[in-house]
């Protein structure tokens, strides 16, 4: 579009500056003779049409170079919002604004939130073995491409305990249907397919290529493997396994859960993954400390959050007093502006706006138990002592409002930044972004039009001045005839 536009205009540039280079040759030649009226017709044609429309242009222009101001200043506010949220978000992230899981043997276990609770005090924490999986490795072969016979080979899910299989009847088994002339590689990628919970691969040991495979972790996750083969390509019972009947070189490790224990409770585990064994913290088992239990404690953050609001209190003067330029009564580019409105009013309640609706009374629910206030000029200012108090009533409390759950300061902003930016809302910054722009592309449709309107005009009046021109040579023509018949006669006369 823009390319097909900017062509026509060159085109349409070319054709007057031959028109007018054209008409100002015959203007010079009639003045050199002597001849039509005297006036510059063309210079006259495009000064009467520009007067026509100028009126209109400039009240275009300027209508168009208003949405320019506004457009920029409502951007500029979008982009402010979004900076914040980012801002904050990341801040958040770091972990040091909520009270962080910390655990003295590190090689024990890792811990980090898990958001369903603001965890608190001191825990001890002792494992004495880690969940496992069963992994069997099957009998060498010469390479991953070896062919491995035909048949069925089925799985069947349960318990081992002192080397006898318990299946469990609620886990079907699955059928792994092998065709005649499948690799050990094949095989692998047929179980793969499966989804069963046991993955397989082929492992090029010291002996030769093995079809290892992998059940998930906990003991009622154990397996057996069946074959039933084709009598007429045999080989596929050579991978099969059970704990009865099958030698012990193939089972590289049994399935069994994690075993450990909080503050001398006893828990057990099928995954190292644990959550809320102790409230509001997941834990990652990742080694064994048996008569040796490490404690779990929690970082104070109320220094990181003293700092946090502080930064987050002029982030948000920088952002008012942006809205307070803009929405100035006399000089604001948008103080009509209804998306610009909205967020002022946000802005206005923001420190009374519950952002911990699930948080018990009694505890900080809003920015204002944070010592967040606004001014009478519409800044906002921080009480340092306000808190300060909060955060020695109720450290785990205002700690849970900097977290990237579902509520929170920073679910608050993000929640502001994102409804800013719906352009179908016609009552947020993006609403009126998507109406700034729509009347700014039907203001140049219309500077078009009476561009277009005017060229017209201006051609009309060359074409008519023109003819007038020659009829006013015509008459001088005929004027200067009859004078010099005249000035005959009156000769012959005396």
């Amino acid at each position: 579009m823009v390319t097909t536009s900017s062509t026509s205009a060159v085109s349409s540039s070319s054709a007057t500056a031959t028109q007018t280079a054209q008409q100002t040759a015959t203007q010079q030649l009639l003045t050199s003779l002597n001849a039509g009226s005297g006036i510059d017709m063309n210079a006259l044609a495009n000064n009467l049409a520009a007067a026509s429309f100028a009126s209109k242009i400039d009240v275009l222009q300027t209508q168009s170079d208003t949405l320019d101001k506004q457009i920029s200043a409502a951007s500029t506010l979008k982009s402010a919002l979004s900076n914040l949220s980012s801002s904050l978000g990341d801040r958040v992230r770091q972990g040091d604004l909520s009270a962080q899981p910390q655990i003295a043997n590190s090689s024990v276990a890792t811990a980090t939130l898990s958001g369903t609770t603001q965890p608190s005090g001191n825990y001890s924490l002792e494992v004495t073995s880690l969940a496992t999986s069963q992994t069997l490795a099957s009998a060498a072969y010469p390479a991953a491409t070896s062919t491995v016979g035909s048949g069925t080979l089925t799985l069947h899910f349960g318990t081992i305990a002192s080397g006898a299989f318990t299946e469990d009847t609620t886990h079907a088994a699955v059928d792994i249907t092998i065709a005649a002339g499948a690799t050990l590689g094949d095989v692998a990628n047929a179980i793969n397919a499966k989804n069963a919970g046991v993955t397989a691969y082929v492992a090029n040991t010291t002996d030769g290529a093995k079809l290892v495979l992998k059940g998930a972790s906990g003991s009622a996750n154990a397996f057996t493997l069946s074959a039933a083969e084709d009598a007429s390509d045999p080989g596929l019972s050579s991978l099969a396994w059970d704990p009865a009947t099958s030698g012990g070189s193939q089972l590289l490790t049994s399935a069994g859960n994690a075993n450990f224990k909080v503050d001398g409770l006893p828990i057990t585990s099928a995954s190292n993954t644990v959550e809320d064994a102790i409230p509001g913290v997941t834990l990652s088992l990742t080694g064994t400390n048996s008569g040796a239990p490490t404690q779990v404690s929690f970082s104070d953050p109320s220094t990181a959050i003293t700092s946090a609001m502080s930064d987050f209190t002029s982030a948000l003067n920088e952002i008012m007093a942006e809205l307070n330029t803009d929405t100035d009564p006399q000089t604001g580019d948008l103080a009509h502006d209804s998306g610009t409105r909205a967020l002022v009013r946000t802005f206005q309640g923001l420190t009374t706006t519950l952002i911990m609706p699930n948080a018990a009374e009694g505890t900080p629910r809003t920015l204002s138990d944070l010592g967040l206030s606004i001014q009478r000029d519409g800044t906002f200012a921080l009480d340092s002592s306000k808190l300060a108090a909060t955060l020695a009533a109720n450290p785990e409390a205002a700690g849970a409002m900097f977290t990237n759950g579902l509520y929170g300061v920073f679910a608050t902003i993000d929640s502001i930044a994102r409804s800013a930016s719906v352009a179908s809302d016609p009552g947020t910054l993006g609403g009126s972004l998507a109406r700034f722009a729509t009347q700014k592309t039907q203001i140049a449709d219309q500077q078009s039009k009476l561009s277009d309107q005017e060229d017209t005009l201006r051609s009309q009046l060359q074409a008519r001045f023109s003819v007038a021109d020659s009829l006013i040579t015509s008459s001088k023509s005929t004027l200067s005839f009859l004078n010099s018949q005249i000035a005959a006669w009156n000769k012959s006369s005396s």
